[in-house]
């Protein structure tokens, strides 16, 4: 009986872990793009949009899973995606379930830094805690996925200098993803 508490006490204590959710006051410049999330950069390349660069970051399972803003600016819409269920660090994972978050910064849809939302094989579950309309501030939460899961950033890729590398371990509402040109 001993073990049975234990192990429901360490279930416990990893789940609290895990939905940590610190504090983060980090002051960015007009210029910066804010990373969205903690995890570890996957790739940095033009896919289906020949006019967007995405930004692909791995969370896993000890990395903070809350999102934040990109940018100061306001939410378009909100395209969510029924998909497959990959691990999130698979080559494939951008056809898993998913939830697309459009960000305009200061509200110019020719200046965005869309953030999206995509499960792993584990939790599934999505949250976005933002609806078309709304104002964001750069690094203000604007959602959650459990558990190991992955957050991808497109900006357009005329407009924007990418800073970070591949394989870089990036925070949330602290580390500059891109700087507009």
């Amino acid at each position: 009986m001993k073990n049975v508490g234990l192990f429901f006490l360490a279930v416990a204590v990893f789940c609290a872990y895990f939905f940590r959710d610190p504090e983060r006051n980090t002051v960015f410049s007009d210029d910066e793009i804010a990373c969205p999330a903690d995890g570890t950069v996957l790739s940095i390349k033009t896919e289906d949009d020949p006019n967007s660069v995405v930004v692909r970051i791995f969370l896993s399972i000890f990395d903070v899973h809350v999102q934040r803003s990109t940018v100061n600016g306001k939410i378009g819409e909100i395209f969510y995606n029924k998909g497959t269920f990959l691990f999130a660090d698979h080559p494939d994972a951008n056809k898993n379930e998913r939830n697309l978050i459009q960000i305009f910064k200061n509200g110019d849809p020719s200046y965005f830094a869309h953030v999206e939302q995509i499960t792993g094989a584990i939790a599934r579950r999505i949250e976005s805690w933002r609806h078309t309309g709304m104002d964001v501030k750069i690094g203000e939460r604007i959602g959650l996925v459990r558990f190991g899961s992955q957050v991808a950033v497109y900006l357009p890729k005329e407009k924007v200098r990418v800073i970070v590398k591949e394989g870089q371990k990036v925070q949330g509402g602290i580390t500059v993803l891109a700087l507009w040109k």
